[in-house]
């Protein structure tokens, strides 16, 4: 069973820059889609990134997209999640998922795509 521990929080301003990184144990991140989700209190935890089990497919959801850059380094076993651009309205905690479905495929957008998630870190970004 993979564990997925997410670094990288912080505060930030508008405009600014941050990566967010999600290391992996118990399994390797080349076996697994991966997936950065995000939830701000209230409100339902909300797709923000993928990328396929292959590692050839992205998706990202519209609002942030030309902003966030997912990628997968295996020799680091880590998926990273670069975030330029920064509004105070993506400020939330992020979560880092891991699934076993080993197609690329918009159900990647879906969070119960997946059995595995990181505790989350904290992003703010103030105006």
């Amino acid at each position: 069973q993979v564990q997925l521990v997410e670094s990288g929080r912080g505060l930030v301003q508008a405009g600014g820059s941050l990566t967010l990184s999600c290391a992996a144990s118990g399994g390797t991140v080349s076996n697994y889609g991966m997936g950065w989700f995000r939830q701000v209190p209230g409100r339902e935890r909300e797709f923000v990134a993928a990328v396929s089990w292959s590692g050839g497919t992205t998706y990202y959801v519209d609002f942030v997209k030309g902003r966030f850059t997912i990628s997968r380094d295996n020799a680091k076993n880590t998926v990273a999640l670069q975030m330029n651009s920064l509004k105070p309205e993506d400020t939330a905690v992020y979560y880092c998922a891991a699934t076993s479905f080993m197609y690329a495929s918009d159900r990647l957008m879906r969070k119960d795509a997946y059995e595995y998630w990181g505790q989350g870190t904290q992003v703010t970004v103030s105006s």
